[in-house]
């Protein structure tokens, strides 16, 4: 499974984002299935609907319908890690989105991402030491 950004989502909804191309074409080619998280999912509706408009906001929630992407169902023991996260990356600020998907990591043991917040990412570590592998840059 590969994660899935806030990032990756708007550029692929909005054909003037610097990186709709790149996530277009990132999309043909994945032979395997997104996974994202609901605060992920919460953060790129607003911003769907605040660049993009309804349409593009009820087009993404719609797609999420099908199945095609699976979510995380965020528990306590993930919103705990999470804040300790947030906390550590306190000077970026990191924020719930991103500390999800370093926590969603740590349950997959996944290092692949789909992003376009390149410089978060590149600082973000899960499990400890492992970096990410930004798919975008």
């Amino acid at each position: 499974m590969i994660l899935a950004d806030t990032g990756f989502f708007v550029a692929l909804a909005n054909r003037n984002d610097t990186f709709h191309r790149q996530a277009q074409q990132q999309l043909k080619i994945l032979t395997e299935p997104l996974i994202t998280t609901y605060p992920v999912i919460i953060e790129t509706s607003y911003l769907l609907y605040e660049r993009s408009g309804q349409v593009a906001q009820f087009k993404f929630l719609q797609q999420l319908t099908t199945d095609s992407i699976q979510i995380l169902n965020f528990k306590n023991n993930h919103l705990e890690r999470a804040i300790k996260l947030m906390q550590q990356y306190a000077n970026l600020p990191m924020d719930l989105a991103d500390a999800s998907l370093v926590v969603l990591a740590e349950e997959l043991k996944e290092s692949r991402i789909l992003t376009t917040d390149f410089r978060d990412f590149s600082i973000y570590r899960y499990l400890v030491n492992q970096s990410f592998t930004l798919l975008l840059s």
